[in-house]
């Protein structure tokens, strides 16, 4: 006999994901069929099973047959991406890292919590809620368990201070803890401005109007819009994004599928910045929503895209929340560019192919010459206003291509990023030398004049590797000498203050942001090359 309870549970699961009036249609004869032998399970297998797991094992397979980005997402996660979407989480507010098994404060976030009780960078919290949590080999999960909560609840933490020998105790009230998607935002010169975002959620379009805003105020006439590894998020704000630089009733994208009608999403004629000279930075980390704001702007003729082809992602997901608090992220439509194009990539071979096709990019030699890349004349199509040569069918290929920069990159310099080993050098060394770095450098700008990696450093640097079992050569180390010297000083650049001084250090030796200020320097000669414009 079929089990009332399992039974329930699978008709609660297909009613909650599809509308009432709608739900008789799909009661076909492969639904009663899976209920039928979920229920045979249940009542006949040999062993007890988990009912739970196997309605999510299900879910899982039927949607990895589907494409590659139509996912289950379990009910423990749902929450934590929400987060990142939403822009914001609550919790005590501090960027943490773990170093020895010991919680390190990287800084606490301006006006958050933790700030204003005065937590400080390069505070070790050894107690949560009298917990001794130095000595229990901590996670990032751990500390989130314990440090996220509901707005308006306390957590008590012990914090160990350099200077000082006694335990420092502070009750800390949980609140909104905002999650910014635009990492930094600076002026080149007197009229370049450059803004770098890492993802589209919630509020990335109101962090982006107060930077350039503000940017705009200072004298800049021109923007540099890093979009590289930024994987995209909600649709709708790189239609807003887009908006900002277009003409009013001229397309942005439109969307389509068999059960969901096309849709078209044109400009609405307000943005305020449609006399910027824009440049897009993209590369094969850049997909989705970033690859919507790309190809609207290459359509129209409207700015230079820069770097090299972008990851190839044209579906579009839908959420839909199941009764456990779990959800599906389902494929409901795909999108295009004004010209028409698609640039989702061929998942024909599976999913595992699908994953390994930026390595095979990689083998294939794309990342470094762009020569390699072979599209067919299928995929050309024409921008409409200069009717220039564009290609669909995986990703958007730049008006300019940059090859990715391999000259420092040694095994030895790669284990030690890869391994975390740098960030915890980095760490230990301001936490060593903090009172010294800042009342040595009060400004950015001192800091960036002066400041210098020596020798010194770089020697302990290699030191530090050996006790992690990073070895190297003399010639390895001389060639990732220079590399090194310039990520050590972006670090406690970003430990000092932001994130936007940051990418001020590590952009002076990027070549895909230097050829860009090139061009935004030189932009009426590239305009006519690139864009055909008169």
């Amino acid at each position: 006999m079929l089990k009332l309870k399992t039974t329930k549970y699978i008709l609660i699961i297909f009613l909650f994901v599809l509308p009432v009036k709608l739900f008789a249609q799909y009661l076909t004869e492969d639904y009663f069929k899976f209920n039928r032998a979920l229920g045979y399970i249940n009542s006949y297998y040999v062993d007890s099973i988990n009912s739970k797991q196997i309605v999510e094992d299900a879910i899982i397979s039927m949607l990895k047959d589907l494409d590659p980005h139509s996912v289950y997402i379990p009910a423990d996660e749902v929450k934590e991406i929400r987060e990142q979407l939403d822009g914001n989480f609550d919790g005590i507010g501090i960027q943490f890292n773990i170093l020895d098994d010991t919680l390190y404060v990287i800084s606490p976030i301006a006006g958050g919590p933790s700030e204003k009780v005065g937590i400080r960078a390069g505070d070790r919290i050894i107690e949560i809620d009298e917990e001794n949590v130095a000595i229990i080999k901590i996670t990032t999960k751990g500390v989130r368990d314990r440090l996220l909560g509901e707005k308006g609840t306390t957590v008590k933490v012990g914090v160990k201070r350099k200077g000082v020998n006694e335990t420092l105790y502070f009750p800390i009230i949980r609140d909104k803890i905002p999650i910014y998607s635009v990492d930094a935002a600076y002026l080149i010169d007197n009229e370049i401005a450059y803004i770098k975002t890492n993802r589209f959620s919630r509020t990335t379009l109101d962090e982006f109007n107060d930077k350039i805003s503000e940017l705009r105020t200072q004298g800049a006439k021109s923007l540099i819009l890093d979009l590289r590894g930024n994987g995209g998020g909600y649709l709708d704000k790189a239609i807003e994004l887009a908006d900002q630089f277009l003409e009013k009733d001229q397309l942005i994208v439109y969307t389509n599928g068999l059960k969901s009608p096309k849709v078209d999403w044109k400009a609405t004629g307000t943005g305020q910045y449609r006399d910027f000279k824009l440049l897009i930075l993209i590369d094969e980390g850049s997909a989705s929503a970033s690859e919507i704001v790309s190809g609207a702007i290459q359509d129209w003729d409207k700015g230079i895209i820069v770097g090299r082809r972008s990851f190839g992602k044209g579906l579009v997901q839908r959420e839909l929340n199941l009764p456990d608090g779990s959800m599906m992220r389902l494929t409901v439509a795909r999108y295009y560019t004004p010209t028409g194009r698609l640039i989702q990539k061929s998942y024909k071979k599976g999913k595992e192919e699908y994953e390994k096709e930026l390595y095979n990019r990689y083998e294939h030699g794309e990342f470094l010459n762009r020569d390699s890349i072979d599209l067919p004349d299928s995929l050309k199509y024409q921008t409409l206003k200069n009717k220039r040569i564009v290609y669909g069918g995986g990703g958007i290929m730049p008006d300019i291509f940059v090859p990715l920069d391999t000259t420092a990159v040694t095994k030895f310099y790669s284990k030690f990023i890869r391994q975390g080993a740098l960030n915890s050098f980095v760490l230990d060394y301001i936490d060593n030398n903090r009172k010294k770095l800042t009342n040595s450098y009060k400004d950015f700008a001192t800091f960036n004049n002066k400041f210098e990696v020596t020798d010194k450093i770089l020697i302990n640097l290699r030191k530090y590797g050996l006790k992690n079992d990073i070895e190297t050569t003399d010639d390895e180390f001389e060639k990732s000498k220079e590399d090194f010297g310039l990520i050590i000083k972006a670090l406690v650049a970003r430990d000092l203050w932001d994130m936007s001084e940051y990418y001020q250090i590590v952009n002076a030796r990027d070549k895909g942001f230097k050829k860009a200020v090139e061009i935004i320097k030189n932009w009426d000669d590239y305009k006519k090359q690139v864009l055909n414009a008169q």
